[in-house]
């Protein structure tokens, strides 16, 4: 029977069949031994093929295969010895939940999270929330943000869980579609479903006064359904601290920044890796205040990541 992965809390995988039954299940040994190189083969979002053992027997029903995925989106896994993990999968769009303050959402963080959305084609939009908290100078700086991202081509919403700002326009994005909500711990995310869906009841956390960051309230991902009969499901996943990116080739980073890559096609050799050539179009266009200097500087971080050896390499 197939299924519908709809939880994953690490050790089983709650699966709602197609009878419309939930089951949790194991994941059958070989999957592991696939080639699938990630903490987590088998992902919230995933299509699933379950085996489901009858009453009685004393042995849990099992996935057996995972069926093929028309997307997902992944980061490099915080345990080096595994390759990357998978935020979820089978999504219609990615909302990446950001703060100006308590705690700061980087410019960097932003970048990293577009271009490996980019990269497995996975459409995004930025939420800033906790508008109702920002100081003149905070919402000052939002609006720069808003105005660089919705430039590029990223719809931008400002928001409040709290005083309600935003809210049907959010509601109205993601009414009938799946979509992942990710970022930093303590940017509301629990605290944004909760308004979205009465009676989600997530458990929501304080800011740590000492750092400014928030403190892990979700530990494992699931799908929670839309009220009312909307088909939509909103994926919740535990807050993520670094967005290490994964698998980009050199000569690939640029065409997951949309602005750089719309100029490459100006520059004087096809090759161009914006660092240094002669006849780059795209650090003129930098130097005219055309990309931002934000965009360019995590560009180059990506380029840097593999040259730096920050990651283990595979075994």
């Amino acid at each position: 029977m197939q299924g519908l992965v709809i939880r994953n809390t690490g050790s089983h995988y709650l699966t709602l069949c197609d009878d419309g039954e939930e089951r949790a299940c194991l994941a059958k040994g070989n999957l592991r031994l696939r080639g699938i190189r990630s903490t987590n083969p088998i992902a919230v979002g995933d299509r699933v093929e379950v085996v489901i053992t009858p009453e009685g027997a004393g042995e849990a029903h099992y996935i057996r295969e995972i069926l093929p995925r028309r997307n997902y989106i992944v980061r490099r896994a915080a345990n080096l010895s595994k390759l990357s993990h998978i935020l979820a999968a089978n999504v219609d769009a990615s909302f990446l939940i950001c703060t100006i303050a308590a705690p700061e959402t980087s410019t960097t963080f932003i970048d990293r999270f577009l271009a490996t959305a980019e990269a497995y084609r996975v459409p995004t939009e930025l939420v800033f929330n906790k508008v109702d908290l920002y100081t003149p100078e905070a919402l000052a700086y939002l609006e720069e943000l808003v105005e660089l991202y919705t430039g590029i081509g990223y719809p931008c919403h400002r928001v409040s869980a709290i005083t309600g700002v935003g809210m049907d326009a959010l509601r109205s994005r993601i009414s009938g579609r799946i979509t992942l909500f990710s970022g930093h711990s303590g940017v509301g995310k629990s605290t944004l479903i909760n308004a979205l869906i009465p009676g989600a009841d997530l458990r929501t956390g304080d800011i740590s006064m000492a750092h400014d960051t928030g403190m892990h309230t979700t530990t494992f991902s699931q799908m929670i359904p839309l009220p009312g009969g909307d088909r939509g499901y909103l994926i919740d996943t535990p807050g993520i601290k670094g967005f290490g990116t994964l698998d980009m080739q050199e000569s690939e980073v640029s065409h997951y920044f949309p602005e750089i890559f719309a100029r490459a096609e100006e520059c004087r050799f096809g090759n161009c890796t914006h660092t240094h050539e002669p006849g780059c179009a795209v650090r003129v266009a930098l130097d005219r205040g055309e990309i931002a200097a934000s965009r360019y500087i995590s560009y180059l971080g990506i380029l840097e990541d593999k040259e730096e050896g920050k990651y283990r390499p595979e075994y």
